[in-house]
């Protein structure tokens, strides 16, 4: 029985093996994954001295975290309040960061270090967004708070790299000349808070801060003001700002930029003629814009009694109307052409000369073609709750340039015929009436900039789309 049990013990064993084998030889080797991606932020463990401490009278912090960390882009991140005359010195090793104080610190005072996006880890770059570490030099903590946005007043917009700062002196040069009193930063959507603010008076405002001054110092800047102080010992409600630059910045060596014109429709030999060049598509003609001539160099003389404009049987136009502009190089010829309609511009040889001395050798005709109607579409466009005293205008805009500007008359907006494509709608309040936005001006007038609202449309592109030959219909609730 015990050689009968041996025989049944080895055979058990052979059978496992003999498995054990042939799984083996089935299975693919793989390496460890090693765990899913880390995605947290670091974990602030300790503090020294503890966040929130009251009566704080050294110069060093020290922040230890729960993985090893890195400080990224210092000055652009990091914010201390009240502003330091002396910027602390930050630094970091494995999974501590030291914030060393270079200023004589104010009594009675509540301190904050935001680090904005600057903490994160150093395997993955998982930040710590605003992270805040505050403290006081008196026995509590300032708790006020101010909130408010900001955007572009030109087009409704919100430009994030904008900061708003306090100022205790209510002087209007304080902005210019002075460091502020807070700062913050706005957030994607232009909003922006304060928090332990100590009660008192203060004048907002919001600016791009060009060179790390926090100063406003260019009328070519991106400035907001505030139009009177706020006293936070009151409470005061969310505010809204609207940015504005009063001068255009100019740079040098830039080149201009704006439409350019049409390929040249040729009179002659470029070396020896005048040479010309009509705003045309080929022979096509937008109807919906302004006829204009441009000369490749500036006349010196014109005859308009030699230049004719007439229609497809050339007959004769009458009543339209001439007009050079400053350098004599273009000439807008003003007229009601209709739709699918043939014209044509005849030339005597003689009716001009550039100061070259180049001049027609022959008379010549230019044919150009109206565009059909079903070229463009027609544009009906409702808007309800308009406010009509507050001199609205639809501005139809594309790559944030104002492409057409209607003042409305009631609360519809209706064009038979209308450029086709893609266009961001925004409504200016007019407040002077001249068809235009208008800058601010802070230091003589305190004037706000007129203010521009975009129309929100619901579309994954939030673009009103003018199809041609379409009736482009849709009604709108402000």
């Amino acid at each position: 029985m015990k050689i009968i049990g041996g025989i049944l013990g080895c055979m058990v064993l052979f059978a496992i093996l003999a498995l054990a084998l042939g799984a083996g030889g089935c299975a693919n080797i793989v390496n460890p994954t090693g765990g899913p991606r880390d995605s947290l932020p670091p974990r602030l463990v300790t503090a020294s001295p503890d966040n929130g401490s009251r009566h704080f009278s050294g110069n060093r912090i020290t922040l230890t975290f729960d993985e090893f960390v890195e400080v990224k882009e210092k000055e652009k991140n990091i914010i201390v309040n009240p502003t330091p005359k002396s910027t602390p010195t930050i630094d970091y090793k494995l999974r501590v960061v030291t914030v060393k104080l270079r200023d004589s610190l104010e009594p009675n005072t509540t301190y904050s270090i935001h680090f904005g996006r600057a903490i994160r880890d150093v395997n993955e770059g998982n930040i710590l967004k605003n992270f805040t570490y505050v403290f006081s030099t008196g026995g509590g903590i300032d708790s006020l708070r101010l909130s408010g946005r900001v955007v572009l007043a030109q087009t409704g917009k919100v430009d994030s790299t904008l900061i708003v700062v306090l100022h205790r002196s209510l002087a209007d040069s304080a902005v210019t000349n002075e460091r502020p009193r807070y700062v913050t930063t706005l957030d994607s959507l232009g909003n922006f808070t304060f928090e332990n603010l100590s009660p008192g008076i203060y004048r907002v405002y919001a600016l791009k801060d060009e060179g790390n001054t926090r100063k406003y110092t260019s009328k070519s800047q991106l400035f907001a003001f505030a139009d009177s102080p706020v006293d936070l010992r009151s409470g005061v409600q969310p505010l809204s700002l609207y940015a504005y630059a009063e001068e255009k910045e100019s740079r040098p060596g830039a080149k201009k930029t704006g439409q350019q014109p049409a390929p040249v429709q040729k009179l002659s030999d470029k070396d020896k003629r005048l040479q010309l060049q009509l705003n045309t598509t080929g022979t096509d003609f937008d109807i919906l814009d302004t006829l204009s001539m441009q000369f490749v160099t500036p006349l010196k003389s014109f005859d308009s009694l030699k230049l004719h404009l007439s229609d497809e049987q050339f007959r004769p136009l009458v009543k339209y109307r001439l007009l050079w502009d400053s350098l004599r190089r273009k000439l807008t010829i003003f007229y009601p052409f209709a739709a699918d309609m043939r014209y044509h511009i005849v030339a005597e040889k003689d009716f001009a000369e550039d100061t070259l001395g180049r001049k027609l050798l022959k008379n010549d005709t230019i044919s150009f073609h109206g565009k059909k109607e079903s070229d463009y579409g027609e544009v009906r466009l409702r808007f309800r709750n308009l406010d009509l005293g507050r001199n609205p205008v639809l501005l139809f805009v594309q790559n944030d340039a104002v492409k057409y500007a209607y003042p409305f008359h009631n609360r519809e907006f209706q064009a038979r015929l209308f450029r086709p494509g893609e266009y961001e709608l925004r409504i200016l309040y007019d407040d002077n009436k001249n068809g235009k936005w208008d800058p601010g001006e802070f230091y003589e007038k305190h004037r706000q900039p007129e203010k521009v609202f975009n129309v929100k449309i619901l579309n994954s592109k939030h673009r009103f789309t003018v199809k041609a030959n379409w009736d482009n219909d849709l009604d709108f609730s402000l």
